[in-house]
């Protein structure tokens, strides 16, 4: 039994050594409306192709992992109500013959199966807030301790435990590079309050990172946070009051778990009125464009 599948056009990337960014289904299928999340999927797909780079969505489809779709596959990760799959869900699924969408960490794990480095989303997840009472925190962070792959993000949700998440990372050896930037991005917001250790100003250093920590015999990804440009950021006092509002919303609902964080960035998305979601996607746009270079520079020193 194949543990996976490539796409046609993402095993001819692979055999020829081209660029190639694994992009993630979850945000397509969880964290985007219809029928913007369709239109996102193909958008973040053309970008990477536009400069020359191989895109490969990654979806679990009838039980079998999916590197890289067709336009079929893509409808249906934008259309079906699909798990949310981690990690620990892959197995479960695909003994059920059953679909998923992908979340950060079984997107990396993934794509680190088959042999792709880069990989482009949204916000990384984190350790959430509360999480000294209830132990929640995103498989994001211990797969990436575990995972040879670079993962471009707009830093962390800001509805999570940004300083506790920055702690973890640290103690799990994953290193986190700012991309032309000290500033540790808070997803909608350019700036966190909280200070790098280490930027890097081209993509080209990005790559030889990568290439040196290969060498070194480690095992642990790479995290690139990419703030979005200030000018495109959400209003920061807006951003802090709908925020307030979401999670008292959260509270009586008593949303737990995995739950949360999409109950959080729907709600978000209804009380802005809409200015959440062009912020979210404007980020992503620019995660992948960031994720695309990585790619070519990557593939130039192999």
């Amino acid at each position: 039994m194949t543990s996976y599948v490539l796409s046609p056009e993402v095993s001819k990337a692979l055999d020829s050594g081209k660029p190639i960014v694994a992009l993630e289904s979850t945000i397509i299928s969880h964290g985007l409306p219809r029928p913007r999340n369709l239109e996102a999927a193909k958008e973040f797909e053309e970008i990477l192709r536009s400069i020359g780079v191989t895109p490969a969505t990654i979806a679990i489809l009838d039980g079998v992992p999916q590197i890289g779709l067709d336009g079929k596959g893509i409808d249906r990760i934008a259309n079906e109500n699909l798990a949310k799959a981690s990690v620990r869900d892959i197995p479960i699924l695909a003994a059920k013959k059953a679909s998923g969408a992908t979340t950060v960490a079984a997107t990396a794990h993934l794509a680190s199966l088959a042999g792709i480095r880069v990989f482009a989303t949204g916000g990384l997840g984190g350790v959430h807030r509360g999480a000294i009472d209830t132990f929640d925190e995103s498989a994001d962070l211990s797969t990436l301790a575990l995972t040879q792959i670079t993962v471009v993000s707009a830093g962390v949700k800001s509805v999570l435990d940004i300083p506790a998440t920055l702690e973890r990372l640290e103690t799990l050896s994953v290193p986190v590079i700012g991309y032309k930037t000290n500033k540790f991005p808070a997803f909608w917001l350019t700036d966190s309050g909280y200070t790098l250790d280490w930027q890097l100003d081209s993509v080209a250093e990005i790559a030889a990172a990568m290439k040196a920590q290969d060498e070194l015999g480690h095992g642990q990804g790479i995290v690139v946070a990419n703030p979005i440009p200030i000018q495109k950021q959400w209003d920061p006092k807006e951003h802090d009051r709908v925020l307030a509002i979401a999670f008292e919303a959260a509270k009586k609902a008593g949303v737990t778990g995995k739950a949360v964080t999409p109950f959080l960035l729907g709600f978000i998305v209804e009380e802005s009125g809409g200015k959440s979601l062009e912020v979210n996607l404007d980020l992503a746009r620019n995660n992948v464009r960031v994720a695309g270079d990585i790619a070519k520079a990557w593939a130039e020193i192999q």
